[in-house]
């Protein structure tokens, strides 16, 4: 399973779910919806401008870990 570590990332850079909102141009709701493990994608172009904003690499945001259930 994919675990999205967005809500570390935005901890480690201090910044707020509206303020990376406007600066990513995704409305608060759909980026809660990534921090909070809820997404079931994520375009290149949202990924893209994430990692500008919050520099850093996709492996900061993005973390593979094997399913308990498999």
């Amino acid at each position: 399973m994919i675990v999205v570590n967005l809500d570390v990332m935005m901890a480690k850079r201090k910044i707020s779910l509206n303020e990376l909102s406007e600066k990513v141009d995704i409305t608060p709701a759909n980026l809660s919806i990534l921090k909070n493990n809820k997404g079931k994608a994520i375009r290149f172009s949202t990924l893209d401008a994430i990692c500008r904003v919050l520099d850093c690499q996709v492996s900061d945001l993005l973390e593979y870990k094997e399913d308990a259930d498999a």
